[in-house]
């Protein structure tokens, strides 16, 4: 079997919630060992976010195999020495604690370059460690706010949230990609440089086209739905059967095969309202109008149908349940098996397929399922072990 290109580095991380988690799963889904340190008692608390997933919580699950559990109180001398211990042994620390909690524990990454010169310290934060917001507690909700992106997202009477945890998510994938690059650079170079990812500056990057449009537009992008607000028709229009079925015209080419062979109206290919892709934004409640009728005079399977034959980018609206189901994901192996305390559930593979080799998807633990190993690996006896469970510490 080919080895995991991460097989041998060690990751520490005092971590919670979805950012930091996001991160180092996918750390170790490449091979990482990931030593998840959790409070004594109840540990993360995202593990009691619901109680969907044969007991545990859906975000736990996703966000957490492949690690090992350790607890420890950090706010005793005991906890903070044994982590002390971990760092000293591993390659990359992670941490998204609250504001100023990790700095009272020596835990920032000037104070933990200084003790430990060649770790490289990786801190999720709300709004970065400086700056007027450094003191803010921030959540996934709160920076869609602050970013503008839930002005931007549903329909014009109404904003609404992203369903997924989008900020998290990306200052997940940009600790991910920070920590990657920071271990390529202290290979080729030897020096370990510290990453520092905010939540909101990560979704500010993912904001910068409405940012650009904008400010040279004079108006923010409008909400729309399912509609595309700088192309027409680009969005998801009702059927007979009640499904609703979303598609994109990118180009003249294929508003003329809409025209031609999915409306059977050819006179429009070259009507004055719709000729460009700015006449069509324009006019965009007349297009919609024509559009619909057409479309509820035809079941969904029959509209895709007529699309695909007119070579034009189309797809149903699902459900999660229809997700779930979808042949893109049986058909090419992507569901794997993964345990979880007490039950095997279905988990997807990582997206990025590395030729060769298969990313490690080993069990979600339990609270601390491997404090007393990983103690006795730094050299703790059964009694000393025994004493610091009786103390609290772990």
């Amino acid at each position: 079997m080919t080895a995991l290109p991460l097989s041998g580095v060690t990751v520490v991380s005092v971590e919670q919630a979805v950012a930091a988690p996001y991160a180092t799963r996918q750390l170790a889904d490449l091979g990482a060992r990931v030593i998840k340190v959790e409070r004594p008692g109840g540990g993360d608390f995202a593990r009691r976010y619901d109680t969907t997933v044969q007991g545990q919580s859906s975000y736990f699950v996703w966000l957490n195999r492949s690690k090992e559990s350790v607890t420890l109180d950090l706010k005793s001398p005991a906890g903070r020495d044994i982590l002390e211990q971990l760092l000293g042994r591993a390659e990359v620390f992670v941490q998204n604690l609250a504001p100023g909690a990790a700095a009272r524990l020596g835990l920032d990454a000037e104070s933990l370059t200084r003790r430990h010169t060649s770790l490289i310290p990786c801190t999720v934060s709300g709004y970065g460690t400086t700056g007027p917001w450094a003191d803010r507690k921030a959540y996934d909700l709160l920076i869609q706010c602050q970013t503008g992106l839930v002005s931007l997202t549903g329909t014009p009477e109404e904003t609404a949230r992203v369903g997924v945890s989008v900020a998290d998510i990306a200052a997940g994938m940009y600790a991910y990609s920070g920590i990657l690059t920071a271990l390529y650079t202290r290979a080729t170079t030897g020096v370990a440089r510290a990453v520092e990812v905010s939540l909101f500056e990560a979704l500010a990057e993912w904001m910068g086209q409405p940012a650009y449009y904008t400010r040279h537009g004079g108006t923010q992008p409008p909400r729309l739905g399912t509609q595309h607000a700088t192309i027409a028709p680009y969005g998801a229009y009702a059927t007979a059967d009640g499904k609703q079925v979303l598609f994109s015209i990118q180009n003249e080419r294929e508003w003329a095969a809409l025209c031609e062979r999915v409306l059977v109206r050819p006179e429009l290919v070259n009507d004055p309202r719709f000729a460009i892709g700015s006449d069509r934004v324009a006019h965009r409640n007349e297009l919609d109008v024509i559009i619909a009728e057409r479309f509820l005079r035809s079941g969904s399977d029959e509209v895709m149908k007529l699309l695909d034959a007119a070579g034009i980018a189309n797809a149903g609206v699902n459900d999660v349940r229809e997700f779930i189901d979808h042949p893109v994901l049986a058909e090419r192996g992507r569901w794997h098996e993964v345990a979880i305390p007490g039950a095997v559930v279905p988990a997807l593979r990582p997206p990025a397929d590395l030729a060769g080799v298969d990313p490690r998807m080993d069990p979600v633990p339990a609270v601390g399922e491997h404090t007393e190993r990983i103690l006795a690996e730094l050299g703790l006896t059964a009694t000393r072990i025994e004493g610091l469970r009786a103390d609290g510490v772990i």
